[in-house]
C-alpha cells in the first residue's frame, strides 16, 4: 500500500474513533488539569555570523499544567521542546512559558493557545554551545474525549526564542542575535 494511502486509511480510522468518543462523552473543563505529548517538528536559526540555515528535523514534546478558570479559559505553564541527534551531536531548543488556552464555543475541543516565556538553545558539541533568551509560543488543538477525564489532543504549535547570545563553553560569546523557532505537529494526552 503507498504511504499516501495509509496516511488516508490511518486519518479516517481515527476520525471514526474520535467521532465515536465524542459522541459518549462531553467536552469537560475545570480545575486542575495536565497534559503532555510527543512529535515531529522542523526548526531553523538565523544569527548574525551564520545568517538563516535550512529547516531541521527532530522530535518534539511537551509538559502543560494549570488551572481552569471558566470552561472557555485554561491557565498554566509549558515546556515545550525539541531536539535531534545526528550521532555526532545532540541538539535541543526548549521554551517554557505561560500558557494561556482559550476555547471559543466551550461544547467544543477546538481552542488556540500562546504563551511568552523564557527560550534556551544548547547543542553538545565538543565544544558546547549554550544561550537562554525570551520566548513565545502559539498554536491550535482539539480535545477529542476518551472518557470523563482525558482527551486525546493533537496540537500544531509555533515556538519562537529571541536567544541573543549564544556562548562557547570557556570562550564566551559565540554567536550574536540567535533567533531559532520550530513547527511542531504533536499527539497528546490531557487529563482534567
Amino acid at each position: 500500500m503507498h504511504r499516501a494511502a495509509r496516511v488516508i486509511v490511518f486519518v479516517a480510522a481515527f476520525n471514526c474513533a474520535a467521532a465515536a468518543a465524542q459522541a459518549q462523552y462531553s467536552h469537560r473543563r475545570e480545575g486542575f488539569w495536565l497534559g503532555f505529548g510527543l512529535g515531529y517538528g522542523s526548526s531553523n536559526v538565523t544569527c548574525d555570523q551564520c545568517g538563516s540555515g535550512p529547516r531541521v528535523e527532530g522530535v518534539t514534546g511537551f509538559l502543560k499544567l494549570g488551572g481552569t478558570p471558566n470552561p472557555n479559559l485554561r491557565l498554566g505553564v509549558a515546556l515545550n521542546g525539541w531536539w535531534r541527534d545526528d550521532g555526532v551531536v545532540t541538539e535541543s531548543m526548549a521554551n517554557v512559558t505561560t500558557s494561556l488556552s482559550v476555547y471559543p464555543v466551550a461544547a467544543s475541543g477546538l481552542f488556540v493557545t500562546g504563551g511568552v516565556g523564557f527560550s534556551s538553545y544548547y547543542v553538545n558539541s565538543a565544544p558546547s554551545f549554550d544561550g537562554v533568551g525570551w520566548g513565545l509560543t502559539g498554536g491550535v488543538g482539539y480535545d477529542i474525549p476518551l472518557g470523563r477525564a482525558v482527551s486525546l489532543t493533537p496540537v500544531v504549535t509555533y515556538m519562537y526564542g529571541g536567544v541573543g547570545n549564544v556562548n562557547e563553553a570557556g570562550v564566551g560569546t559565540a554567536r550574536t542575535q540567535w533567533r531559532q523557532n520550530v513547527v511542531d505537529f504533536a499527539l497528546g494526552v490531557t487529563f482534567h
